[in-house]
């Protein structure tokens, strides 16, 4: 059994940037795409990134597409997500997942291992 947890999340202001962290431990071994979700308060859970596992292939949401990147370094079974420009929208509890195969997804039904999630809360 893998398990995921996620770090690097605050508070900041508008216009800043967080990194976030997703470190796998357990049963890591096979190759696997790898991705970021965030669900707002009263709102469903919204795909926001995915990598394969190459990292040679990304897919992100509309909403963050050229302020938000991610990234993983496969020897320390991490994955990462730079976000900056942050805006109040983006304050959420972002998830990291793992997907069933090696390409990249939108989809929640695409991942089997979801980290407790990291809150980012970004004030005005």
């Amino acid at each position: 059994q893998v398990r995921l947890a996620e770090s690097g999340g605050g508070l900041v202001q508008a216009g800043s940037s967080l990194r976030l962290s997703c470190a796998a431990s357990g049963r890591t071994s096979g190759t696997y795409a790898m991705g970021w979700f965030r669900q707002a308060p009263e709102k469903e859970r919204d795909f926001v990134a995915s990598i394969n596992w190459s990292g040679g292939t990304t897919r992100y949401a509309d909403p963050v597409k050229g302020r938000f990147t991610i990234s993983r370094d496969n020897a320390k079974n991490t994955v990462y997500l730079q976000m900056n420009s942050l805006k109040p929208e983006d304050t959420a509890v972002y998830y990291c997942a793992r997907a069933l195969g090696v390409a990249t997804s939108v989809y929640e039904s695409a991942y089997d291992a979801w980290g407790q999630g990291a809150q980012v809360t970004v004030s005005s």
